[in-house]
């Protein structure tokens, strides 16, 4: 349920060749005129066309969608065999941790050095960790593996989404997306079912030994059908050959040290210690240090990681303001009702993923239909549909009736994603048909990382909240505590188990009243700070060997070739941009 850009490629499905675009139709969207001129795509491939690297996308997609799910149902037996039970938590937040905080590096390398080596380097980085976690002898190890993992995981979720936006075509990048989706909506059903299997049959192991045959697979397919066009070379000399890339590494530690403190803080918090203990000041007061020391490193860096442009574009910093408000309102369905289905529903564990897994059906089907909304109305509004819908179904919760049927929460769910679908990918595909190709690998790269720390402060925020409801109505005691108390209704009274599934049942709506303040805020942020017209590049601005050039030249696009002029019957290249772009503001750009 994620992203993309781009430009029409002509002539791209294997042939070889390239046609010249036909004058004079005018496209839908309003934000991207068809009056500009086609060119070849900025990533290509082999003659064998898209087919076998959409393939490899999609199997590294799902290495990254199976590994959370299929581990969680797997933690039973991991524990029996490693024990370590008071930290087993760190199995999924140092992956966490590891995966966010590399984001941003990645995406900077994605921009410097390419898409391909980063994808092949962070696979095989995933793989390496795998099989470290499969040897793993006790559980500080396999903690420690998982964050091996995790640095590999990083540069996939990343290169995925920026490789997407390079292969396809603004128009078809729903295509693509879809596809990714239905990874995620495959994995999130048939995950717990298969890490259930696998440790219950034959041993916990071989869940992270399975990721070697399909990471070898994808790792092939990247290998031989994914080819990056060729950059100007310093050694190659001449007046427009760039300088040898700079990586800025101080920036990089200085960014992972600072992501690594205050996510801790965030994940760790009221859960391992008090939120006003002081480990907790601690590590908010070392993130918050760090941080500074972070911004100061970064404006003196040549090539810094997280640019200062990030947070100087209108259209930028609304998409990493709303999907960020996006990451913190996915809490509420993703974390808290399956909790909510067993506890109040007194559904099994099997029956609460599919009342969850009905909002993952929808979103993918909504997302792939986005670009005939959004090549009509344009990018801001259609999310702004999907927003308004949204916190419409997040304020319906609350009101389902006690304890109530099974198919209401998943109706709800059903038309979550839908609403999702229709918010989400627009953003996405318009923010990266913002930026050139030497900008991409960041610009999504930072939606991404925005997106994930929403997470972590969401599960902070909510947790707190159901915590102190829980705490109001029972005089104590959390919400995973009494679900597991509620498991055996038996050694319950009556009396006792109505009173401890209302009190969930309160928690979860008031989490779920925090998710549609959520939403409300990422609606005012597309209201009140998004353009209306996302300011699009021309075609010629997106190439790989026609990089972003300084100064003000680079805030406005140019408007495509001349007029044209005489009686040739050959057509010329259509004209640059819409009016929509040639529009925007200094501002947008810079």
């Amino acid at each position: 349920m994620y992203d993309s850009s781009g430009v029409r490629a002509t002539g791209f499905r294997g042939t070889g060749r390239t046609g010249p675009a036909v004058p004079g139709r005018q496209g839908r969207d309003p934000e991207v005129s068809e009056t500009t001129p086609r060119r070849t795509a900025a990533a290509a491939t082999t003659p064998h066309g898209r087919g076998p690297v959409v393939a490899a996308l999609m199997l590294v997609m799902g290495l990254t969608a199976l590994d959370g799910t299929v581990v969680s149902t797997a933690v039973p037996q991991i524990v029996g065999d490693l024990g370590g039970l008071s930290v087993f938590s760190w199995l999924f937040s140092g992956y966490l941790l590891a995966v966010t905080v590399t984001l941003p590096v990645y995406g900077k390398l994605c921009d410097t050095f390419g898409r391909k080596p980063v994808l092949i380097a962070g696979t095989v980085l995933f793989l390496i960790g795998s099989l470290l976690c499969a040897t793993a002898w006790n559980m500080a190890s396999l903690i420690a593996f998982r964050v091996v993992q995790g640095l590999g995981g990083g540069a996939l979720q990343g290169t995925v989404q920026t490789i997407a936006a390079d292969l396809y075509p603004l128009k078809e990048r729903p295509r693509i997306q879809a596809r990714l989706s239905t990874v995620w909506a495959t994995a999130s059903v048939a995950g717990p079912a298969a890490g259930g299997l696998l440790a219950g049959y034959a041993d916990w192991r071989w869940i992270f030994l399975l990721n070697l045959p399909v990471g070898l697979l994808a790792l092939w397919l990247i290998g031989r059908h994914l080819v990056e066009p060729g950059r100007p070379s310093a050694a190659a000399g001449g007046p427009d050959a760039p300088a040898r890339p700079a990586v800025d590494w101080p920036g990089a530690l200085a960014v992972f040290a600072t992501g690594a403190l205050l996510l801790t803080a965030l994940v760790q918090g009221g859960v391992a210690w008090p939120w006003l203990s002081a480990p907790s000041l601690g590590l908010f007061g070392g993130a918050l240090v760090l941080g500074a020391v972070t911004v100061l490193v970064e404006r003196r860096a040549t090539e810094p990681i997280i640019p200062g442009w990030i947070w100087r574009r209108r259209t930028i910093v609304t998409v990493n303001l709303a999907l960020g408000a996006l990451g913190l309102l996915m809490v509420a369905p993703t974390v808290f009702l399956p909790t909510y289905a067993q506890a109040v529903l007194g559904l099994g564990p099997i029956a609460a993923g599919f009342v969850l897994s009905a909002m993952t059906l929808s979103w993918p089907v909504t997302a792939a239909l986005s670009n005939r909304v959004y090549g009509r109305i344009g990018f801001r509004l259609t999310a702004v549909i999907g927003i308004t819908l949204a916190l419409l179904v997040l304020l319906a919760f609350p009101f389902l009736p006690f304890p109530g049927e099974p198919w209401q929460p998943a109706l709800l769910m059903l038309l979550l994603g839908g609403a999702l679908g229709f918010f989400q990918l627009p953003l996405i595909v318009g923010v990266q048909s913002t930026v050139p190709y030497g900008e991409r690998g960041t610009t999504t790269a930072s939606v991404l990382f925005c997106r994930q720390v929403g997470q972590s402060v969401g599960a902070a925020l909510f947790g707190a909240v159901a915590n102190a409801v829980l705490a109001a109505r029972l005089g104590g005691g959390d919400l995973d505590g009494l679900a597991r108390a509620l498991d055996a209704p038996g050694s319950l009274a009556a009396g006792t188990a109505d009173a401890l599934r209302r009190a969930v049942d309160a928690a979860v709506d008031h989490v779920f009243a925090g998710a549609a303040a959520a939403a409300a805020l990422a609606l005012l942020v597309l209201l009140t700070v998004a353009p209306r017209r996302f300011p699009v590049l021309p075609d010629g601005d997106d190439r790989p060997d026609n990089p972003p050039r300084p100064g003000p030249s680079r805030a406005t696009p140019t408007h495509g070739a001349p007029p044209r002029t005489g009686t040739s019957r050959t057509a010329p290249p259509r004209t640059g941009t819409s009016r929509t772009e040639a529009d925007r503001t200094e501002a947008d750009r810079t």
